[in-house]
């Protein structure tokens, strides 16, 4: 990464402490399927001794793995009041709780609860997982550097599930909606982000409603993780 880029990533670095897991050079990356009650077949990769990368199609609004260690990230606006696509859709399915539970984060500066590339946490209510993960992504083609705002944004949804014991959680793609991030680049920036930063968590699950983004993320990873 350019040395403006490296500056960039360590001052949106979270106030957490991360514990970066073992390299995964280290274990043997075999992939394999599995079934899950709660989603599409997925598609399983090693990260660590400890942590596993999950990638599977499906609404991630019905994901969750026992419904109390376990968080979804909502792709958030930077006001944490709603919108469009993911972010609509989780709350919906959480219900009107969530929209006060919301309102209650303190806002940094006038209508801005959650900076792009930070991350925020409630409770999750209506939705089967415990809770969510609100982090917002950088708009692709305003942001700049959007490649160290996109890494920050799962880096720090990685820090605040790990502080806040959660050892499950499920991404969306996060800016490739509306906000225009290329497939692509946006695979690449995430898979090597979380296996780099993953904290030992138990999995780290990719859940993914669309064909053409599944098959970008799942070839992305047989490139970045296989062994």
């Amino acid at each position: 990464m350019p040395s403006h880029l490296s500056k960039a990533s360590k001052f949106l670095s979270s106030a957490f402490t991360l514990r970066l897991a073992p390299n995964p050079a280290k274990f043997r990356c075999s992939v394999k399927l599995s079934t899950m009650s709660n989603g599409e077949g997925a598609v399983r990769f090693p990260l660590s001794a400890s942590s596993t990368l999950v990638i599977q199609k499906g609404d991630i609004t019905k994901w969750f793995i026992d419904g109390s260690t376990d968080a979804i990230v909502n792709p958030a606006n930077e006001r944490m009041l709603g919108g469009g696509g993911a972010d609509g859709a989780i709350h919906r399915a959480a219900g009107p709780d969530l929209l006060q539970a919301c309102y209650s984060v303190p806002e940094v500066r006038p209508g801005v609860r959650c900076p792009t590339g930070e991350a925020r946490i409630t409770q999750g209510f209506k939705l089967p997982a415990s809770h969510v993960i609100h982090t917002v992504g950088p708009i692709y083609r305003s942001d700049s550097n959007p490649e160290v705002y996109l890494s920050a944004a799962y880096r720090n949804s990685l820090s605040i599930a790990k502080s806040n014991n959660i050892q499950y959680v499920a991404f969306p793609a996060i800016s490739c909606g509306v906000y225009g991030y290329p497939y692509d680049e946006a695979a690449t920036v995430a898979l090597s982000t979380i296996r780099e930063s993953v904290n030992d968590l138990k999995e780290v699950h990719f859940v993914l409603f669309a064909d053409d983004i599944y098959t970008v993320w799942l070839d992305k990873a047989n490139e970045l993780l296989k062994a």
